[in-house]
């Protein structure tokens, strides 16, 4: 395959997105949501593709609980000698963990074009579906996303008033249905008790019967219980957070505040407590003066390669209540710099070339010949 010849070029950013309609899609592998770019004609012998920047994701994850009264708790203790039933309706979120983790985006001030001459067989070049660069002269496969497991919210049980007699129902005063309700309990831990015993007057003919109407038994009880001690239901949820730095340091950013009866609210919001992002870049690099000379030799050198990023490494840390929930070191494209692949690299036809990047990055991950 030969490569004798390559420029990029900036381009902008509607152009980048004209082009990318015409070019010719060699191939398509949907399940890495990938595609592969071939320099041709109807094109004018251009790939365009995108470096990304780094985003940051915040993910919290919490706890809900909901407490219920029950209708006929003032009688838990005397009737059924409950000492502690539900006594007031609340709502309470627990924050159970906060994580944070990286993710390359299309950085549209970084689109780049690759022009062929016309009398090149041009090698490809595999994108992602974004337009991010995978790959030069090879395929890239990106690893399996893992499918997060779906919340369940917990069914509601049975509503105990379809348990409740005639007798409890035409009762003429709150204390004595609550009496009924309790005799009816009652009874049917002694129903369950002599089924247990083998003195029951009617015992379930087998296996299957014994435990549907033990069943049905847990469950009336359950639900005619659930009256007087109350109610209690969790359930998980969580929210995400995007931050994308710029090239300076973030500190103590409040990312989001969360507060036990409301749960997660915005930064803006002061019911809830702070949750505070820094990042700060472990190698920062001088700014560089050039002089007119060594800004068109620059210039130059940008003009006739790949470019591709250098990422530093940041320290991230996010705390919650003076606590350190989260503290990690992580790859960041916006506090490092960019440099050139030179075209003479691709000039042996013999033996091409492949370039892998991390496509989350824009940086070179291995380099075969």
């Amino acid at each position: 395959m030969k490569y004798k010849s390559m420029y990029l070029k900036n381009i902008p950013l509607n152009a980048f997105g004209c082009l990318l309609a015409f070019l010719t899609i060699s191939s398509v592998v949907s399940a890495q949501n990938t595609v592969k770019m071939s320099a041709v004609k109807a094109n004018d012998y251009g790939v365009a593709y995108s470096l990304p920047k780094t985003s940051i994701e915040i993910t919290a994850q919490y706890t809900k609980t909901t407490r219920k009264t029950g209708e006929f708790y003032q009688y838990a203790e005397r009737y059924l000698s409950i000492t502690n039933p539900i006594t007031e309706n609340t709502v309470t979120y627990t924050l159970e963990t906060i994580d944070a983790t990286t993710k390359g985006v299309v950085d549209k001030d970084k689109s780049y074009l690759v022009e062929f001459r016309t009398n090149t067989t041009a090698p490809y070049v595999t994108l992602s579906k974004d337009g991010l660069i995978c790959a030069i002269n090879d395929d890239y496969t990106f690893p399996k996303e893992e499918i997060p497991a779906s919340v369940i919210t917990p069914a509601a049980g049975p509503n105990p008033r379809s348990f409740l007699s005639e007798e409890i129902l035409r009762a003429g005063s709150t204390a004595k249905q609550a009496e009924l309700i309790a005799k009816q309990i009652y009874r049917l831990r002694e129903s369950r008790t002599n089924i247990l015993t083998g003195e029951a007057d009617n015992m379930p003919p087998d296996g299957n019967a014994y435990k549907l109407v033990m069943s049905q038994l847990d469950e009336q009880e359950k639900a005619l219980t659930s009256m007087f001690t109350g109610t209690e239901t969790t359930e998980t949820g969580s929210k995400t957070f995007t931050v994308i730095p710029d090239e300076k340091d973030i500190n103590n950013r409040i990312i989001f505040r969360f507060s036990s009866k409301l749960g997660v609210v915005d930064a803006n919001d002061l019911a809830g407590a702070p949750v505070y992002l820094s990042l700060k870049n472990k190698d920062p690099r001088p700014q560089q003066i050039l002089t007119p000379k060594e800004e068109k030799d620059m210039e130059k050198k940008f003009s006739a390669g790949i470019i591709y990023n250098i990422p530093n490494k940041a320290a991230l840390q996010i705390t919650f209540n003076g606590k350190d929930v989260v503290k990690k070191e992580c790859d960041v494209a916006q506090y490092g710099i960019q440099d050139v692949l030179v075209t003479k690299m691709f000039d042996n036809n013999k033996l091409p070339i492949k370039v892998i990047f991390y496509p989350e990055l824009g940086a070179i991950k291995q380099i075969i010949q």
